[in-house]
């Protein structure tokens, strides 16, 4: 007999069938109602055993974690909190779980313990919904784009452009750490590596996705990304997935508009595929703020949170307005901010951008036209010559979600910006031919899928998020 999914059956409108369920064992208790869960569901379906007609050894053996198959009649449930129960005729012990052993026991286990046994975690009610939404939002991430007839394009991993310059790379190699090979310069010789030159794994697949946007006029990519950047916060990870389209003929606001549609549609979408596993991370979320002081509680539920997104248009705010706002703000001027904004120039912090979004402006906010020193050098440069068409989408609770801009169209005006930075032209010639044949105004910009999920469940750190956390010092599993 085929088994069904538990969630399957507890949206079954046939009772007295019999059926099959496959899962592992929550809690079993009184000897006699098992909790079963398979994944496809935060719900369990509850069995009941007749534990007078089975034997003592089987029974011992149906313990939390232990992987088992039921047989019986899905009848409508005697007890509150489900609508079905299946009152089990046989019962087989796939595979046993000790007890004494195993980690996730039914209780409250702390975050950390949970890191430590991320292999596991997932069986828990939190972990189970976060990764049932993540493969949601991605599916989401797909289906919007293609239907506005987006080409999805696989960038390459390993790569020998830093696309951000910011040099906070891995390095790819096949040369023997040990007895590395030298030039007479007493260098080591790149020449005698792999592939013949100083390679790393890909920080971006920004600049290789513009050469196709430049063909295939609107493409997005949607892979795996690496930064060597010593940051162990819970907001940064070294290994973690990016969404980047990039737009032939789009100018900056065109980009903001693109950017803002596309938020707003993966969000609604992961609202109407998992109420449940949403409703479930809002409870388990209100539960976590209850210890925390009123002052550093969310105003919004998450729920409220996520249609705070939905229901209001995104602000758009230069810098320079918003760096007026900041400066004059009550924070600022009482040195409540970590980091006091006093002139024009300064990269804004997360506290910056959360302030600008739950108490200014009570929106999602755009910020545009950043100043050229705190940004990429593919950026378009503005008029002012200080400038460059640059945006941030900043959310509530999380503060940058998304970022891009304009890019630099125009090959003299991109040459000189590389040149300023000690970025070799050599090493992008490729990259420029896009501006020698062909060239036009383009637009683009990338999402941390990670922060996109983090804002989603409502998770404080990002590592909770990914199945397996890639970090400084940790890469188990």
């Amino acid at each position: 007999m085929r088994h069904t999914k538990v969630k399957d059956l507890l949206n079954s409108s046939v009772t007295l069938q019999e059926v099959n369920a496959k899962g592992w064992v929550r809690t079993f208790r009184n000897n006699q109602f098992i909790a079963l869960n398979d994944g496809s569901t935060i719900n369990n379906i509850q069995c009941v055993v007749d534990f007078e007609n089975t034997p003592e050894e089987t029974l011992k053996r149906i313990t939390t974690g232990a992987a088992v198959s039921v047989t019986g009649t899905l009848t409508e449930s005697q007890g509150a909190g489900q609508k079905y129960e299946i009152k089990v005729s046989h019962l087989e012990i796939l595979g046993d779980s000790d007890p004494e052993k195993f980690p996730m026991q039914p209780k409250k286990h702390s975050l950390e313990f949970l890191r430590e046994n991320a292999h596991l975690r997932v069986r828990t009610n939190t972990f189970g919904a976060i990764m049932r939404v993540r493969s949601v939002l991605s599916f989401a991430v797909h289906n919007y784009f293609q239907q506005k007839g987006f080409v999805y394009v696989n960038t390459p991993i390993i790569t020998g452009a830093d696309a951000e310059g910011a040099g906070e790379m891995f390095q790819v190699t096949s040369l023997p750490l040990d007895n590395l090979p030298k030039t007479e310069e007493g260098n080591i010789d790149y020449k005698k590596d792999f592939f013949g030159k100083h390679t790393n794994l890909t920080v971006s697949g920004q600049l290789e996705g513009e050469t196709f946007a430049m063909a295939l006029g609107q493409i997005y990519t949607f892979g795996p990304t690496f930064r060597a950047e010593n940051s162990n916060t819970s907001r940064h990870l070294a290994e973690f997935w990016m969404i980047e389209p990039e737009v032939a003929f789009n100018d900056l606001d065109a980009n903001m508009d693109l950017a803002e549609d596309f938020i707003q549609y993966v969000i609604k979408y992961a609202m109407d595929k998992c109420p449940e596993d949403l409703k479930f991370l809002e409870s388990r979320l209100l539960e976590e703020e209850k210890s925390k002081p009123q002052a550093e509680r969310s105003e919004m539920s998450l729920l409220e949170k996520l249609n705070f997104v939905l229901e209001n248009n995104f602000k758009r705010v230069s810098y320079t307005e918003a760096i007026d706002i900041l400066r004059d703000s009550t924070p600022n001027k009482k040195k409540k901010f970590q980091y006091i904004i006093d002139e024009w120039g300064a990269d804004l912090q997360s506290e910056h951008e959360r302030y600008l979004v739950e108490k200014h402006f009570k929106c999602p906010v755009i910020l545009f036209d950043y100043p050229a020193k705190i940004k990429a050098f593919y950026m378009r440069l503005n008029e002012d010559g200080k400038t460059v068409r640059a945006m941030d989408i900043l959310f509530p609770g999380i503060g940058e979600i998304v970022g891009g801009s304009q890019r630099e169209e125009r090959f003299d005006v991109l040459v000189e910006k590389m040149k300023t930075l000690g970025i070799h032209e050599e090493e992008l010639w490729w990259y420029l031919d896009t501006r020698r044949f062909g060239s036009a105004v383009h637009s683009g910009f990338g999402l941390g899928f990670e922060r996109l999920v983090l804002f989603v469940t409502g998770m404080t750190n990002i590592r909770d998020v990914i199945p397996f956390p890639r970090t400084p010092m940790n890469a188990e599993f």
